[in-house]
């Protein structure tokens, strides 16, 4: 059993392109609060959030799911 915490692909993007939870949070219309949960694993979005996600931020949405596939 892996003790490693998963890697939250939404916080790194927003990380990467210097975005906030706040920032995010006005694109997608939902609270500070519930962006947060999704960052911190609390909480995942659904598909269709997801896809919003993705376009707020312009990139593919495969980008923000870590592959279950080995590399």
């Amino acid at each position: 059993m892996s003790t490693k915490k998963p890697i939250n692909r939404i916080r790194v993007v927003l990380a990467e392109q210097d975005r906030t939870n706040k920032w995010l949070a006005e694109r997608v219309g939902k609270s500070r609060t519930t962006v947060s949960r999704w960052c911190t694993n609390d909480m995942q979005p659904s598909l269709e959030t997801l896809r919003e996600i993705a376009e707020a931020l312009g990139v593919d949405i495969r980008e923000l799911l870590v592959s279950t596939k080995d590399a």
